[in-house]
């Protein structure tokens, strides 16, 4: 499994696990939850070996600036495009790209991630002004802040 194939599984594992405790607290009705899920594993599993890699249960999104339950990697910045992450994880690597190929124009971009991971890989030498916020995750500096 793919890295973030792997994050889908182990979360819709435990968000099954915890509407089934709900359920039987709450509900008082009691269903084999492990016997369905390995169930559900070895279905999964005898997909991803029939079909292989062409085999993908949560698709990227088809915006090409959009990632939406899967991985994308970002090698170019677009000035006054918008990013969005949701679900999914995105890295923009931007280290062998040089602010002097748009004429020394300032780039503005502005990128939104929600229950996601997004990674920048930026060249020591570049002036960057970051302003991170979080929704329901954590945003986190090289120096700390």
């Amino acid at each position: 499994m793919s890295k973030m194939g792997t994050g889908a599984f182990w979360g819709l594992l435990l968000i099954i696990i915890g509407l089934s405790i709900i359920i039987k607290i709450v509900f008082n009705i009691d269903f084999p939850i492990f016997k369905i899920l390995i169930a559900f594993f070895f279905i999964y599993l005898g997909l991803k070996i029939l079909f292989g890699h062409s085999f993908r249960p949560f698709h990227s999104c088809k915006d090409e600036h959009t990632v939406i339950f899967g991985e994308r990697v970002f090698l170019k910045p677009e000035h006054g495009r918008e990013y969005s992450v949701i679900f999914g994880k995105a890295v923009f690597d931007w280290q062998h790209f040089r602010p002097d190929s748009t004429g020394g124009q300032q780039i503005d971009v502005k990128i939104n991630t929600i229950f996601g991971s997004t990674e920048m890989v930026l060249p020591k030498d570049m002036r960057v002004r970051i302003d991170a916020s979080s929704a329901f995750g954590e945003a986190r500096m090289p120096n700390g802040n």
